[in-house]
């Protein structure tokens, strides 16, 4: 389970470790106000050359463990949300890649939202995929 929080990732990166998070009130599948400390898990960021620490807590009671994540950043994504949406919206107007992004990566972004176009509108949607 991923909750998504506001997070400085130079703070991130300068304190590692020592950085002061949020600890969610309730676990997001049980409700739970028990929610121990887990670790962290590390991941990777555009812009800095080594993985950062994310927080990870587990629930007792459930067993779901949760990972904090940056707002602004997809889950599974290393670049942020307007990045990933300016490629496609430039890309789908004017059929290019962005010339400063790898265009293997603009690629796999605009794959993934065609994946999840069809998984959740089906294919009734004829639009395109900058309409929604």
């Amino acid at each position: 389970m991923v909750i998504f929080s506001a997070v400085k990732l130079k703070d991130l990166f300068e304190k590692e470790r020592d950085y002061p998070w949020q600890k969610p009130e309730t676990c997001p599948r049980c409700n739970s106000r028990r929610l121990w400390g887990h670790g962290f898990a590390e991941a990777l960021f555009d812009g800095y050359t080594q993985p950062l620490l994310l927080k990870l807590y587990r629930c007792p009671d459930c067993g779901c463990v949760t990972r904090l994540r940056p707002k602004g950043y997809f889950k599974r994504f290393q670049a942020q949300v307007e990045t990933i949406r300016s490629s496609i919206v430039f890309k789908a107007t004017a059929n290019r890649c962005l010339p400063y992004i790898s265009r293997t990566r603009q690629g796999h972004w605009l794959r993934a939202l065609r994946k999840r176009i069809a998984a959740y509108l089906t294919q009734t949607f004829v639009e395109g995929v900058v309409a929604g």
